[in-house]
């Protein structure tokens, strides 16, 4: 039975360590520069001395900044949303070049900036400030949510993307730093037409074949919600079985300790091959890796966008309330 433990519905600006690399180290904290100490990057990103790429969905960088007003420099036409001072996440499409967040000037004071990139040229290429204002950090949660899927977990179909689906509201709800390692499409295992995460997981972005580098961050728990796809891909029970059991274990080994959770895929495809997985690791003497039984979450036609495929904004609300209580107490909130 799931705990009635209650999770108030809070905004929370995240901060999250970034190792830069030694030519990025001498940037000057508080200049809004992209590699100022006080601007924290959650996510997988990649920083050079001037510019700062996100990569999968859903990864943002917060900060904490003075005066009345805030600028964020772009390259070239980009889509993202930005919250000042955990406000609603205002959306900026198409835009270039020195953007201004604030039409309206801010009171004087410090304030809190939150930005996510959505799609175009997302390339960050530092914030512009009031004359004699700067960046200010902001203590970082020290839990970190990651959440590994598909179309599903990428927000597919819903008025936020990445900030509609489950693993943002989740996180936000628990006020924890949260990661969306998760893209349309994807499988758990790669087949022809099909991305396997099994691989790709470890990857620096959703393609290419880059490592990426865990010493950046370790995660606090790991949810994975994969197989609504592989089974179009004639993936078989065996195959997807032994998969998940190696994906669990390289999941184990970059993250020593964090809690791995498998959900039942909402059209409940491989589920028996899913608990097997769980079972096999936890024979393994691997207690932290479980199950999470997802029937009965969601109900077609009511949240789904389309048909009984992707949950709508509601039936993300509704999976962030039922993962709340399991995954709350799980890492200690």
């Amino acid at each position: 039975m799931l705990s009635t433990k209650r999770y108030p519905l809070i905004t929370v600006i995240a901060a999250a360590a970034v190792s830069l690399t030694p030519a990025a180290a001498h940037a000057a904290t508080g200049d809004g520069s992209v590699t100022d100490s006080n601007i924290a990057y959650t996510g997988r990103w990649t920083i050079s001395t001037t510019t700062a790429v996100p990569s999968w969905a859903g990864a943002y960088f917060t900060t904490g900044f003075t005066g009345t007003t805030v600028r964020v420099r772009a390259r070239d036409a980009v889509n993202f949303y930005a919250s000042i001072d955990g406000g609603a996440d205002v959306f900026f499409a198409g835009v270039r070049g020195t953007v201004n967040l604030t039409p309206t000037p801010l009171p004087a004071g410090t304030h809190r900036l939150r930005v996510s990139y959505r799609s175009g040229d997302t390339v960050f290429l530092g914030l512009v400030l009031d004359p004699g204002a700067h960046t200010t950090a902001i203590p970082p949660s020290p839990k970190l949510i990651e959440f590994v899927g598909d179309s599903i977990t990428f927000g597919a179909l819903t008025s936020k993307m990445a900030l509609s689906a489950y693993g943002w509201v989740l996180g936000e709800r628990l006020g924890v730093r949260h990661t969306q390692i998760a893209r349309s499409g994807y499988c758990l295992v790669a087949a022809s037409g099909c991305v396997g995460q099994s691989t790709q997981f470890f990857k620096l972005a959703s393609t290419g074949t880059t490592d990426w580098d865990f010493s950046r961050y370790q995660a606090s728990a790991v949810v994975i919600n994969l197989g609504t796809n592989d089974i179009g891909h004639s993936v078989s029970g065996p195959t997807f079985q032994a998969a998940y059991t190696d994906f669990l274990r390289n999941i184990r080994a970059k993250y020593p300790n964090a809690v791995i959770f498998a959900m039942e895929t909402f059209k409940m495809r491989y589920v028996p091959e899913t608990q097997a997985a769980v079972r096999a690791r936890n024979t393994a003497g691997d207690s932290r890796v479980r199950f999470i039984n997802t029937e009965g979450w969601l109900i077609v036609g009511t949240d789904y966008a389309d048909g009984d495929g992707h949950p709508n904004d509601g039936g993300h609300v509704k999976i962030a309330n039922r993962l709340a209580p399991i995954i709350g107490p799980a890492i200690g909130l």
